[in-house]
């Protein structure tokens, strides 16, 4: 072509589904995979309860489901997020405050496009994916985060965010996951009061990611943005793909709280809302589905039982991985994965694990090369050798080494199993080549 069309970043990958495809290509040749790698329930075998596939069933023979909704959500879905929310006490909101997307993935892509090209999101790190990518490609330059520390229970280096926040001038958001995906980590209020006031002492405005906001156990809560917020604006993204779970709805949704506080901030989300009326709308049927389903009175009682079977997941991880040598981990209180450090200078590009099949031990060896991150060879030699699938840790922007699972797995016996094997491959895998 006459130019390179390409914007820069492309390069980047979204490591959480690539590795599908070559875990599929060690299924083809005989290796079963056990599935760690995408924060899937319905994928993972989670049952979706009947009474919800009945409101949905009925919501599917509403004609008005096939239609058109309004540019910025189903007015009566809009309606009961506001109920919900404003009955909080904390910032109040009204339905025009409230705007619906085909998924948090499309939220996210659109609160980053519609950024000056010169405006930079300071995220956490490592961060979840869709964010780095969606930042660094509106940007075309890596990004500026703030490190979660795994030797403080992965809590934030909030010295360290204001110290970038004052001497980067091109920083005009901070980007919060709570909870947190990939580490675990739910904000306590303190810490969250911390980050609001350095975006109110900056001139900032504030992003908080949280589609995990229910899924919370261990004895922890989530402090949602809105009630903490006070008159700095900001927005709050959330979604049904985890929580109802339905990830395939793609049915995700923007809060936005104090527009009227910040003619910029306004400039903004009218910018983010023009994009959307190009695109006429979101899907329509679980915009509908919505209200139905939260304001069941099963509801709440469903919600519960998936967070006993994840908390329970959580510390039968936490107290195997807690004994393993080379690694730190802490335990997981939100959301549905583990994160596992190894220990610094633990690995290099000599450690390998057994693999039987000899064509899956000579496509492991011929993608993988010296300049590879080291934790990303762990985890395909981890698939080759075990076909357990997990994502290295350096895909989420981090040069910390390590590896991310779920605590998905519906069968807590199996889940106990594929823990235990992963210990075992790590002391193997370390030990392999010191």
């Amino acid at each position: 072509m006459r130019f390179d069309v390409a914007k820069s970043g492309n390069g980047l990958t979204y490591e959480i589904r690539n590795i599908v495809s070559v875990a599929n290509k060690l299924k083809e040749n005989g290796t079963d995979i056990v599935w760690e790698n995408i924060g899937d329930p319905v994928a993972k075998g989670e049952a979706i309860p009947e009474w919800m596939k009945d409101i949905i069933a009925k919501v599917a023979h509403d004609d008005r489901s096939y239609a058109y909704s309004p540019t910025q959500g189903d007015d009566e879905a809009r309606e009961f997020l506001v109920k919900e929310n404003n009955k909080r006490g904390g910032v109040q909101i009204t339905k025009n405050d409230v705007i619906f997307f085909n998924g948090i993935g499309d939220a996210i892509a659109r609160s980053y496009s519609s950024l000056r090209v010169d405006a930079r999101i300071i995220m956490p790190e490592p961060t979840y994916s869709t964010h780095l990518l969606a930042e660094v490609l509106h940007a075309s330059f890596p990004p500026n985060s703030y490190r979660m520390n795994p030797y403080n229970n992965w809590a934030p280096d909030l010295k360290e965010l204001e110290r970038k926040v004052k001497s980067h001038n091109s920083i005009v958001g901070i980007l919060v996951i709570n909870p947190d995906n990939p580490t675990g980590f739910v904000y306590d209020e303190a810490t969250l009061k911390e980050i609001v006031a350095i975006a109110k002492k900056y001139d900032l405005f504030l992003i908080f990611d949280e589609i995990y906001r229910k899924l919370v156990f261990n004895g922890k809560k989530t402090v949602m943005l809105a009630d903490i917020i006070g008159d700095v604006p900001g927005v709050s993204l959330q979604g049904v793909s985890k929580e109802f779970p339905w990830p395939g709805a793609r049915c995700g949704w923007m809060e936005v709280y104090n527009i009227d506080k910040d003619k910029t901030f306004r400039r903004y989300i009218t910018a983010i809302l023009n994009q959307k009326m190009a695109e006429v709308c979101s899907t329509t049927l679980p915009q509908i589905a919505l209200p139905l389903i939260m304001g069941n009175k099963n509801y709440e009682k469903y919600i519960d039982g998936r967070k006993k079977h994840y908390e329970k997941l959580a510390n039968i991880a936490y107290n195997i991985f807690k004994n393993v040598p080379y690694t730190v981990v802490n335990r997981t209180d939100g959301a549905f994965y583990v994160s596992v450090v190894f220990n610094e200078s633990v690995l290099n590009n000599k450690q390998t694990l057994p693999i039987k099949n000899k064509n899956v031990e000579a496509f492991v060896k011929e993608i993988l090369d010296d300049n590879c991150e080291h934790d990303k060879r762990f985890v395909y030699y981890l698939l080759a050798s075990t076909g357990i699938c997990v994502i290295p840790l350096t895909a989420f922007f981090t040069p910390l080494q390590g590896f991310r699972m779920t605590l998905l797995e519906p069968d807590v016996e199996k889940f106990k199993n594929t823990v235990k094997t992963i210990a075992d491959k790590i002391v193997e895998y370390v030990e392999s080549y010191k």
